[in-house]
């Protein structure tokens, strides 16, 4: 008999060796309830399926497909229905998940044949399909073989992407998963069968599909959809390119490494991310000597880790030459007084609220500026927590541009009272358009994760432990104040480069192994391993000094 602790209520029964996760939960279920349905669990701080089987004692949480593990389980399961289903109405067709969008998953669908868009009745055949195999609450089945027998089932599939995947591995045995006669490749558990996906929608999005997911803190509902046009072109853009490099997946991208051209990958991904910046700076040029409204004010935001300082100094360099004079204004000075900060409900600052800058004084100081009067600008003392005035003065001149970064600097609160046609707006994002294969893409919050770990790691300002146990409250900020507004921009740019998870992978790996078994951010320190180890390592040594990854591995030429 196994001794097997429910961390949900702390409590431990006796189960027979072999039995499953799902007869652990039947066992408890009556007393850990949940508020939603069940869907995955933690072993050991480790994410399994229901259907795992336990040999051992261990520690078992028990998820439902809120925020984490749970919810990747379950939006993981439904792209496998989704794929089924795409197959059994369009037999030889090609399915591609290719990232988030519109809080669900944005679709490709190729059909050997018919180059024709996709039109609302194919749609419905889709979906329609899809109800039929939750509906029969088909078994999700799992099967383990050796990394050559995995290779040859998926090659005779066609299965390229795949293949390239499992050959550059380096696993001695593979996983995959049937439904019905349907084989794929998922890199993490499954529900156990169809019929745990109640909650989903499906529909057309452009000339593909929009694959609809449950809303993370209330699954019982779908996530609200948002309009997100200029997000879409951005990722549009970003695949065309991989395209043109050859680079589609995790796959192509070793296969290359292994070819010797992992120079040539980052040479050509920075060209392409100057080239990026240089028809930005070159815009702000031509709107700045417009003589109808002219621009004066530069206002660059984006989630953490997104590279956005780094951003800010490639910029400035570009609009010097193009004759420009662009002076750094930080929104940081304008915090309140630390005793004026709003609270969180837990008692704690919330210095990430809009209401934390004096957004009035800021904007007084902004119009004096663009008025030709010299300023007295403030400095923040984040040791005494008070604004200080140290003599620091700016003024204008004919050729000089504001730049302003901060994550406020597209809420309209911070600047309202300033014309919409005197400002600039940039979103910048580590928006990842590489993906482990065609039906496992990589999100863009475990790219902008591990730059951050790193960085905290370098700096010693924070363990891994820390920086993942912050993480969840990072992105509720970022939902809250600064993706709202994402869609304003003037201008975006993606920070993420196609090589950047086999750089990362040569940092990350030792932080992430130093993760202690037996501390709660394990489970993702350990998926995050997992994940990077898809891609075969590569050296940091070629990436120039003024790359936006300098910001996180060090060696910059810039100074922050």
């Amino acid at each position: 008999m196994l001794q097997i602790r429910c961390k949900n209520n702390q409590v431990t029964k006796s189960f027979p060796e072999g039995c499953s996760l799902l007869d652990v939960y039947q066992e408890f279920a009556d007393e850990i309830q949940l508020p939603y349905p069940v869907v995955s669990a933690k072993v050991n701080n480790t994410s399994q399926g229901l259907k795992f089987r336990l040999f051992q004692n261990r520690d078992v949480e028990f998820l439902d497909a809120c925020e984490g593990s749970g919810h990747r389980v379950y939006v993981r399961s439904l792209c496998f229905v989704l794929y089924k289903a795409v197959s059994d109405v369009f037999p030889n067709s090609k399915l591609f998940i290719e990232h988030p969008l519109s809080r669900g998953y944005y679709c490709n669908l190729k059909r050997r044949g018919n180059d024709q868009p996709l039109t609302e009745e194919d749609v419905e055949q889709i979906r329609e399909r899809m109800r039929q195999i939750i509906n029969l609450d088909m078994p999700f089945r799992r099967f383990e073989s050796t990394t050559e027998e995995s290779i040859r089932i998926f090659s005779d599939r066609g299965f390229t992407d795949k293949v390239k995947l499992i050959e550059t591995s380096g696993q001695i045995y593979t996983d995959y998963y049937m439904l019905g006669d349907t084989v794929d490749y998922y890199y993490g558990p499954l529900v156990p069968t169809a019929g745990y996906l109640k909650v989903w929608g499906l529909e057309k999005y452009a000339d593909g599909l929009l694959l609809r997911v449950p809303d993370k803190k209330n699954p019982l509902v779908l996530a609200e959809k948002i309009l997100q046009p200029k997000t879409f072109e951005m990722f549009a853009e970003k695949v065309h390119w991989d395209i043109i490099m050859r680079l589609s997946n995790a796959g192509d991208v070793n296969k290359a490494v292994l070819k010797g051209q992992a120079s040539k990958l980052i040479q050509v991904s920075e060209a392409l991310q100057e080239k990026k910046i240089v028809q930005i700076a070159e815009e702000i040029d031509r709107r700045f000597r417009a003589e109808k409204d002219p621009i004066r004010i530069v206002l660059i935001t984006g989630p953490s880790s997104s590279g956005k300082t780094t951003f800010c100094k490639r910029l400035s360099i570009q609009l010097m030459a193009c004759g420009l004079h662009p002076i750094s204004f930080s929104t940081d000075d304008y915090f309140v007084n630390r005793v004026d900060t709003p609270l969180l409900p837990n008692g704690q600052y919330d210095f990430d609220n809009i209401k934390a800058v004096d957004c009035a004084l800021l904007e007084d100081h902004l119009q004096r500026l663009m008025n030709g009067e010299r300023v007295e600008v403030p400095e923040y003392n984040f040791v005494t927590g008070k604004r200080e005035y140290n003599g620091k003065r700016l003024k204008l001149q004919n050729d000089s541009v504001l730049i302003i970064e901060g994550i406020h600097a597209l809420n309209p609160m911070l600047t309202e009272q300033i014309s919409d046609t005197a400002k600039f707006k940039i979103f910048v994002s580590a928006l990842t358009s590489i993906s482990l294969d065609d039906h496992n893409w990589i999100p863009t919050h475990d790219n902008r994760l591990l730059r951050r770990i790193i960085r905290d790691y370098n700096k010693g300002a924070y363990s891994a432990c820390e920086t993942i146990r912050m993480w969840h409250n990072v992105c509720e900020a970022e939902e809250k104040w600064i993706l709202p507004f994402q869609e304003t921009a003037d201008a975006m740019f993606n920070s993420a480069l196609n090589i950047e998870f086999a750089v990362l992978r040569t940092h990350a790996e030792i932080i992430l192994a130093s993760v202690p078994k037996n501390c709660p951010e394990y489970s993702e320190a350990h998926r995050l391993l997992k994940f990077i180890h898809y891609f075969i390592p590569v050296s940091d040594k070629e990436i120039p000094p003024t790359s936006i990854m300098r910001e996180f591995v060090g060696g910059s030429s810039f100074k922050y």
